[in-house]
């Protein structure tokens, strides 16, 4: 019965108060729909990162016929150079970084950028034109500055290159969207929390006579205050499932039905399971918050 009463009386400050209601709903929506996404987003780019990390190789480019550095004056990289390099690789001192390496020859070089460009480029381009390379794995992919060190500089190489570098902008993108994201939010949550304190102390104003006399009859602060709270959490809760949908929305229709089979070098997604972590926190913080604004503004009015 008396937690009957106490859904009742926030039900009637949500009817009394509707406009306002509505206003915390929709900044909720936005401001958690801009928390989900952020999160995913971060989990997104920790997920490539992780990805590519494993499979990114330092590339060693042997000078060519037209190579300009200064470390191919001679022209075309020699077969002692290349023992050279092998050599270096198969040393102590960078053995235990190496996992796995691959010499590629100008013929093989050449044939797969003919199988990725297509038969146009055969016309344009030569195989005595291609690098022959060796493409290395390593242990620790962080380590690559000292593959980098140890051959740049060294005669017959023209190159070495961490694939990895080439998606750095891309990572540094992502982050800087996160942080707008994540900027956006805390502004949407602050304007948020402002709304359900103004909605309470609005409510509790309308039923002031109500509250005079419950507490003339010895009602309990913890017994008035419920209602209030309870409004703020309730007005919450349908943000933050508002929020949810439209982050399932953006992820079912934006991510699975439309970037998966356009963005080609992106083989693993966020998902069901990262879904099932971000929609737990936002309807956790959104109600949190709601029912921190909504306590204070209710004791605050009450003090007054």
């Amino acid at each position: 019965m008396r937690a009957q009463l106490i859904l009742a009386e926030a039900l009637t400050g949500l009817r009394r108060n509707a406009s306002m209601v509505i206003s915390v709903v929709l900044v909720t929506f936005v401001s958690l729909t801009f928390v989900g996404a952020a999160m995913l987003m971060q989990m997104q780019i920790g997920k490539m990162q992780d990805f590519w990390v494993d499979r990114a190789q330092v590339a060693v480019y042997m000078c060519t016929s037209i190579s300009t550095t200064p470390t191919c004056v001679d022209g075309v990289a020699t077969p002692e150079q290349i023992d050279q390099v092998r050599a270096a690789l198969e040393s102590d001192a960078l053995a235990p970084l190496v996992q796995q390496t691959r010499f590629e020859t100008r013929d093989e070089a050449y044939a797969n950028l003919i199988t990725q460009m297509g038969e146009d480029y055969a016309s344009v381009i030569a195989p005595e034109q291609m690098n022959e390379t060796f493409w290395i794995n390593l242990v620790d992919q962080s380590q690559s500055d000292v593959l980098i060190e140890a051959f740049s500089g060294m005669n017959g190489v023209e190159e070495v290159a961490d694939q990895l570098q080439y998606l750095d902008p891309l990572f540094q993108a992502l982050t800087v969207a996160t942080y707008i994201a994540v900027g956006i939010a805390a502004l949407m949550l602050i304007a948020a929390v402002l709304l359900i304190a103004t909605t309470i102390r609005l409510s509790a104003y309308a039923r002031r006579r109500e509250l005079g006399i419950m507490r003339l009859v010895g009602a309990s602060n913890r017994f008035i205050q419920t209602p209030f709270i309870l409004e703020g959490v309730l007005a919450a809760l349908l943000g933050s499932g508002l929020a949810s949908v439209a982050v399932w929305a953006g992820l079912e229709f934006g991510v699975d039905g439309y970037l998966r089979d356009r963005v080609a070098f992106i083989t693993t997604w966020v998902g069901a399971g990262e879904l099932a972590i971000v929609i737990p926190v936002m309807i956790v913080v959104g109600v949190v918050l709601a029912a921190l604004s909504a306590g204070f503004a209710i004791r605050r009015w009450l003090r007054a």
